[in-house]
């Protein structure tokens, strides 16, 4: 066993996350499992001078392998061996949770019952006696209310005690499972324990049951390591299987299910739990839900809590935005005059001050975001959002499920199509998975943010909150009738049945709320000064190489002369050379700028941004627009960025630095019906390259992935033009 490995293992919503955070505060760090994109979150406690190493595992039902969190839960336990297994349950939701109680007992790993949330299970009428509990379970039982952290000390003092000492030589009872299983279930154990078959990493009694319950895993490791006992033990199994096919129309593993709920059963029956006489009585939770989830009251209750997210994040980061862009440009201003003109100078103000401060500066927006999302996750109420739109997912031929995976995505601005790709593992139809993961590319994930925060508060200032909504509708409605073309076309197939476990609602905690915004917050600064940095060097080199040629430059130095020289009446003679500017206009910074755009032009990535000119003019974008949007294929945050170098650069070398925003207000070429359009694009078009890798993996093939490249951007190039060309008809935005 690990010395100082302490497990974390609970059902989804039992508070199991709350009591880890509250254990270990900032003392924790988050990677994923080797080999598979399931988080694995681990810290440290230190327990009266003995430091305890604290894994969280997945939230999971059971220990049946059925799904990656499942699978990963079952490997900590059987392969690191933690000392104790602190097994987080509802107490108001005992008999749900106790099962996979049952199954830790089963493994033969100590374990401790952190008996979680028994103030709403005071709240609910129910009375659970901790002591007889304990008695008849033969386990310690704590009570907790993880979010307070009532009971956290006395729940870690018995778990380093068992740590250092061990749990004594009397363990759980053993679960009985009736005349059909026991017998074979005994001849097994004792063939497996004779044979020593996996005795080094499980039970002999739990790898009978594995049998028994038909465990691909666990099958597929007694063939290797025991071809002719596993045949064997096969064999047993598929006996009973047919006996209980024959008596009672059922299988081994139904019988298993149907003895552990029995006994969870009889055990609460027995004087463990009871509730008050309550024979009408609706719970808070139940009150609430009558309104929330209400066919007509609850959209719109659910229309009215994204509104004031997105006026709280604008409203409320406005500020700390403008510090920010203050704060960058005067680092720009002091690099600038500090260093000597030339490559050096405009790498670090151009390319990494301008391009990485540009996405650095809307931090606070997302930080701000992020913290809402945290709230309306934590207090239960997106399980609603997802309950409630489960008859409109349907009708778009998608699953409830695929709610959470667009919500993690960015259904509400803020998330990260990644995670939300891999979110799609809970639906069990591939057509609807497919669906769900090739549009989850249109929700607004937070790399799309700066960009919007940037367009809104230039173009639209005085509608953030409303634009923000409109642009969240714009997503969902696009993914859904995406995936309804979808689902009628080439992913044809029945819709599977949506089943949905609502927690109860709570309060979230100070604590949570910062740890969960910290945590996505840091990723996104993160990813910033690593991806993005790169990229912005990147396409600082394509917008400065090649150098304009001597030629080229010889005209400017020209006008530079005449200007110097106080002879400017006789530029009326280099006017051709002079794309046509006035003598009355030539200014050295005039001069100085020209040069600068000529220069931007000439550069590869202006080659490259001025050929697509012929194609996306449709959308009335100019060749600066896309060089940012393929800077965009490798995160949509990029777009900003690149924007920002393309600007600065196009500029003279000295001055005031003006802020991205600004410019593009000022510049002839924008006005609101472009801005928008452009975030319409941003929305639409190739998700990033990270999604993409992430979709082919998921989906099984990259077929899939380059079918979201190409469709997505074909989808997003229609949606613009029709946006742009329909809207200078009107004269909307102009």
């Amino acid at each position: 066993m690990n010395d100082d490995l302490i497990a974390l293992a609970g059902n989804p919503n039992s508070g199991k996350t709350s009591l880890f955070n509250a254990i270990t505060g900032a003392h924790q760090h988050v990677a994923n499992y080797p080999g598979v994109t399931v988080e694995r979150k681990e810290g440290y406690y230190s327990q009266n001078g003995y430091d305890l190493h604290i894994v969280d595992l997945p939230g999971t039902y059971s220990l049946t392998a059925y799904s990656p969190e499942e699978l990963v839960a079952r490997q900590v336990l059987t392969t690191e061996r933690p000392r104790v297994v602190i097994n987080i349950v509802d107490a108001s939701n005992l008999d749900r949770n106790l099962y996979l109680t049952l199954q830790l007992f089963e493994l033969g790993i100590p374990v401790v019952i952190a008996l979680n949330m028994i103030d709403v299970a005071e709240g609910r009428g129910i009375e659970i006696d901790a002591g007889e509990l304990s008695r008849k379970l033969n386990v310690p039982v704590i009570p907790t209310v993880a979010r307070s952290g009532r009971g956290k000390e006395e729940l870690l003092a018995v778990a380093s005690r068992i740590a250092r000492e061990g749990a004594g030589s009397i363990g759980p009872p053993q679960i009985p499972y009736g005349p059909d299983i026991d017998p074979v279930l005994q001849e097994m154990e004792a063939k497996i324990s004779s044979a020593g078959l996996l005795t080094g990493l499980y039970p002999a009694r739990w790898t009978a049951l594995k049998y028994l319950e038909s465990d691909e895993e666990i099958v597929a490791k007694g063939r290797v390591a025991a071809p002719e006992l596993s045949a064997e033990l096969e064999k047993m199994v598929a006996r009973v299987a047919e006996h209980l096919r024959k008596t009672l129309d059922t299988y081994p593993e139904g019988i298993i299910a149907d003895y552990r709920y029995g006994f969870i059963s009889g055990l609460l029956k027995s004087g463990v739990m009871k509730r008050k006489p309550a024979a009408d009585r609706l719970y808070l939770s139940d009150r609430m839900d009558r309104v929330v989830t209400h066919r007509v009251a609850g959209p719109l209750i659910m229309g009215l809590i994204l509104y004031a997210l997105y006026y709280f994040a604008f409203t409320g980061s406005d500020a700390p935005v403008k510090w920010l862009q203050s704060g960058f440009a005067a680092l720009g201003a002091v690099v600038e005059s500090t260093l000597h003109p030339g490559l050096l100078r405009s790498l670090l103000v151009r390319g990494i001050i301008d391009g990485v401060g540009g996405i650095l500066a809307f931090v606070p927006i997302i930080i701000f975001i992020f913290f809402g999302i945290a709230f309306l996750e934590d207090s239960g109420y997106l399980a609603r959002a997802a309950f409630m739109l489960d008859r409109v997912f349907r009708t778009f031929g998608l699953h409830g499920s695929s709610f959470m995976a667009y919500m993690v995505g960015g259904g509400i601005a803020g998330g990260c199509g990644v995670p939300g790709v891999m979110a799609t593992r809970t639906l069990r139809s591939s057509n609807e998975r497919l669906a769900t993961m090739l549009t989850i590319g249109f929700m607004n994930c937070g790399a799309k943010l700066p960009v919007y925060a940037l367009l809104i508060g230039a173009f639209f200032a005085k509608s953030k909150a409303q634009m923000m909504m409109l642009l969240t509708l714009i997503s969902w409605a696009m993914a859904f009738l995406v995936a309804k073309f979808l689902r009628t076309t080439i992913l044809r197939g029945p819709n599977t049945p949506f089943l949905l476990e609502l927690p109860p609602y709570r309060l979230p905690t100070a604590r949570g709320l910062v740890i969960h915004t910290w945590e996505r917050a840091w990723l996104y600064v993160r990813k910033a000064g690593t991806v993005i940095l790169a990229v912005s060097i990147l396409f600082w080199a394509l917008m400065n190489f090649p150098r304009l040629p001597e030629s080229k430059r010889a005209v400017f130095d020209a006008q530079r002369r005449v200007i110097a020289a106080g002879l400017a009446y006789q530029a009326k003679g280099v006017e051709a050379q002079l794309a046509g500017k006035p003598a009355g206009d030539l200014t050295a910074a005039a001069i100085d700028g020209d040069e600068a755009r000529a220069a931007l032009r000439y550069s590869l990535a202006g080659r490259m941004g001025i050929a697509l000119e012929r194609i996306t003019r449709y959308c009335g974008f100019d060749w600066r627009t896309n060089v940012a949007l393929v800077g965009g294929v490798a995160g949509k945050e990029i777009v900003l960025s690149v924007l920002s170098t393309a600007y600065a650069m196009g500029r003279s070398g000295s001055g005031k630095t003006v802020p991205l925003g600004a410019m593009l207000k000022a510049d002839p070429t924008w006005n609101p019906l472009v801005a928008f359009t452009l975030i319409l694009f941003t929305m639409l078009y190739v998700p990033c390259v990270v999604s993409v890798v992430c979709l082919a993996k998921e989906a099984g093939s990259w077929k899939w992935a380059m079918f979201s490249v190409v469709f997505n951007t074909t989808v997003a190039f229609v949606v613009a033009v029709l946006v742009y060309q329909v809207g200078r008809l009107l004269g909307i935005g102009i």
